[in-house]
């Protein structure tokens, strides 16, 4: 299985032949190997992976302890991660893998199906109309105050409401996942995934992707002329044809 994490910057729409489709543009890794989980020591086969940065003062002493394991260029450098995100894999997967390893967006490729999981965008307090879909009752006379109420929530006995009953109350906010979204583009020099359709959560929200394939990693070796490029929202991608990349022009 191959994964990344990655930041959704917003819609666009892109052409594929005559058709034009909408995609989500996220900015996904590079994403360092902070951790390799194994069944001896951790009781499950996991890899946890790092994403974006933040400022060092705002690091807590235990996790700086544990992202100084982190080894990239052969160096023990300190790497302030911003978000720390766990896949599960199998025991051959690990093998290997190590901490300092890089996970770029050259591990997918146009036409790959992918699972994005994100937290879904916050709704605040809602209703049961738009919370839950109730229908309502009938716009009629005699009836007043009543068209969005949520009506009776059960007998008279017992005198509790139970567990589970749709009512109002906060919407939104929870983890979501969307599965089979196919992926319509890669610019691996802007570090950008094209993905067709919504894809759960809000701008600039992390999101973990994953799908089937073999997880194509940068060795500690090969990251000496590595660059991580940083992408603003407005450098978003306008046209796939022939299956290049160009970037709109302003």
């Amino acid at each position: 299985m191959k994964f990344i994490l990655g930041k959704k910057l917003g819609m666009t729409q892109i052409w594929q032949g005559d058709k034009v489709i909408g995609v989500t543009n996220i900015q996904a890794g590079p994403c360092p190997i902070v951790q390799v989980k194994n069944i001896s020591k951790d009781g499950y086969v996991a890899v946890q992976i790092g994403y974006g940065e933040k400022k060092e003062k705002n690091i807590k002493k235990p996790q700086k302890g544990h992202l100084n394991k982190i080894k990239i260029k052969n160096q023990e450098l300190k790497i302030n991660v911003k978000n720390l995100r766990e896949f599960r894999c199998l025991p051959d997967e690990i093998s290997k893998i190590k901490i300092g390893d890089i996970i770029g967006v050259n591990i997918f490729e146009a036409g790959d199906k992918v699972k994005v999981t994100a937290a879904s965008k916050g709704k605040g307090f809602q209703g049961v109309v738009k919370r839950h879909g109730f229908h309502g009752q009938d716009k009629t006379h005699g009836n007043k105050d009543q068209l969005r109420m949520p009506g009776s929530i059960g007998s008279q006995a017992p005198q509790r409401v139970f567990k589970g009953v749709r009512m109002a109350g906060r919407m939104g906010g929870k983890r979501v996942t969307t599965s089979n979204l196919k992926i319509a583009g890669v610019d691996n020099e802007n570090n950008i995934l094209l993905i067709q359709g919504a894809v759960p959560g809000a701008r600039n929200g992390l999101v973990m992707i994953s799908g089937a394939g073999d997880l194509k990693i940068i060795k500690n070796e090969e990251n000496k002329n590595e660059k991580v490029v940083e992408i603003e929202e407005k450098d978003v991608i306008e046209k796939i044809e022939g299956g290049k990349i160009e970037e709109a022009k302003n």
